[in-house]
């Protein structure tokens, strides 16, 4: 068990406790357990940057293999997106947790056709490195301890969800009487 606190300015201090099986305190320091839990939160992050600036809240397939499909998809657009920000961030000396995710895949959204359509070898070079250049100077601001509160955006739309097939659906009599309680 390691014991250990949690301080952010203006908040009291929190205190945790973690169970691990990494038993041997010399290979495995208390104190470095303590700071991997801490970078969870980055995790955290990386997985609304998946979610949410790829367009993966909802998916879209129906079977088990397709599911797969598309989850493989999204992570090699995920994994190509952050290869860009770490060559990016090599290049302009920018460090990774200061580049925009999001700008990073409006930036290659824009590009892509370009670099598609270019003639040559050197301008798809020539284009890849603007991009890098943009990439890099889409930083987001520095703001260490920063909260990241989990809240709804999308208003709840006044429709009951469509959980059974589209003809039983439509014999419902209150259909059109549904109002969604919170």
């Amino acid at each position: 068990m390691i014991r250990f606190q949690l301080s952010s300015p203006g908040y009291r201090p929190e205190a945790v406790t973690l169970v691990t099986t990494l038993l041997d305190p010399r290979r495995y320091p208390a104190e470095e357990i303590a700071r991997l839990y801490t970078r969870r939160w980055k995790i955290e992050l990386w997985f609304r940057d998946i979610k949410t600036s790829m367009g993966m809240e909802v998916l879209r397939c129906k079977s088990p293999r397709m599911l797969q499909k598309e989850l493989e998809m999204f992570l090699i657009a995920y994994n190509f997106i952050r290869c860009l920000q770490v060559q990016a961030g090599a290049i302009q000396d920018v460090a990774l947790d200061r580049l925009s995710f999001k700008g990073t895949v409006d930036a290659v959204r824009q590009f892509s056709l370009a670099i598609a359509q270019a003639r040559s070898k050197k301008k798809q070079n020539q284009l890849l490195i603007e991009l890098l250049e943009v990439i890099a100077r889409d930083q987001v601001p520095d703001r260490p301890d920063r909260l990241e509160p989990r809240a709804l955006k999308r208003r709840p739309k006044p429709y009951q969800l469509l959980n059974r097939p589209r003809h039983i659906m439509k014999e419902i009599a209150h259909r059109s009487k549904y109002r969604k309680t919170s």
